[in-house]
């Protein structure tokens, strides 16, 4: 559970990283914390199905409803303030006086992997089963699962898989070279919807034969952070990018696949959304906020 948020470009003209060691130093840091994220991530997969993981998601200390829901819900709060405010371009301007600009992008997805493994170790379970189902409808949502997991990661390679992770940002700043946003593109899933890779989350956090009462209240959690954080960066999105945001916002809906129509020009919004990169006046991310972060 990832929510997207770029790096903050180092300044023009100036190399992403202090020369030597320093830099090799930030991009062993970058891949040590990419390696993190996939530890986590895999277990998030083995969480929710119940499968190959010592805790799921209907494992832990049982406490009395109330202070389940109570443990639960603070959790999932301090997930959403961590993603959200660490993703605001007031905070990581604020940030990078402290940690490298090149390094912003990776400390953030330490943060967010740190705050997941904290959600997933101290959730607490809840009894009682909203549905179990068996036969073919388990099946189907099983393959819902799988799907929903793949769409979430496999998006990510449709913008900049290494940029999202803070590896890109690392390599450059190791190899001396200044740091440029990546080139809007609609490729893939984003031609469909514009931040397939929350639509991806939220089919898996849904897509489960045996829902526990405590499995809903996180699957309704982490959809209304999905919908309210995919709310906020519409805004920002749409007022960093204007027109060229507007037209794409218009034209490819938001989650689901639903009235959509095939551009007639898809090169002029990806020139208009140039035009805008280059009127911007700080990071963002035109295809969507894959928008984890």
């Amino acid at each position: 559970m990832t929510y997207q948020s770029r790096s903050v470009p180092s300044p023009a003209g100036r190399p992403a990283s202090a020369p030597g060691p320093a830099g090799r130093l930030g991009l062993v840091y970058a891949v040590g914390v990419y390696v993190g994220f996939l530890a986590v991530f895999g277990y998030g997969i083995g969480f929710f199905a119940q499968i190959g993981v010592p805790k799921d998601i209907d494992d832990g200390p049982h406490d009395s409803t109330p202070r389940a829901i109570l443990i639960d819900a603070a959790l999932l709060a301090l997930f959403a303030v961590q993603h959200s405010v660490m993703a605001r371009p007031w905070f990581k301007r604020a940030w990078t006086r402290l940690v490298s600009a090149p390094l912003e992008r990776a400390t953030y997805v330490l943060c967010a992997s740190l705050m997941q493994a904290v959600l997933l170790w101290g959730w607490r379970p809840i009894d009682g089963t909203v549905w179990h189902v068996s036969g073919i409808s388990a099946g189907v949502l099983r393959t819902g699962y799988v799907v929903g997991w793949l769409l979430a990661f496999g998006s990510t390679f449709m913008i900049n898989h290494a940029d999202l992770f803070g590896l890109r940002q690392a390599w450059l700043a190791a190899r001396r070279v200044p740091y440029t946003p990546p080139a809007f593109t609609e490729r893939g899933p984003y031609r469909w919807i514009r931040h397939p890779l929350m639509t991806g989350f939220i089919i898996a956090f849904w897509c489960s034969p045996s829902m526990s009462v405590g499995h809903l209240l996180l699957a309704a959690g982490a959809t209304g952070y999905i919908i309210v954080g995919v709310a906020l960066e519409e805004h920002e999105l749409q007022r960093q990018f204007g027109e060229a945001y507007a037209a794409y916002r218009a034209r490819v809906p938001a989650l689901l696949p639903i009235a959509w129509r095939r551009p007639t020009s898809p090169g002029g919004d990806i020139e208009a959304a140039h035009r805008a990169r280059g009127s911007a006046t700080g990071p963002g991310d035109l295809t969507s906020r894959a928008v984890g972060r």
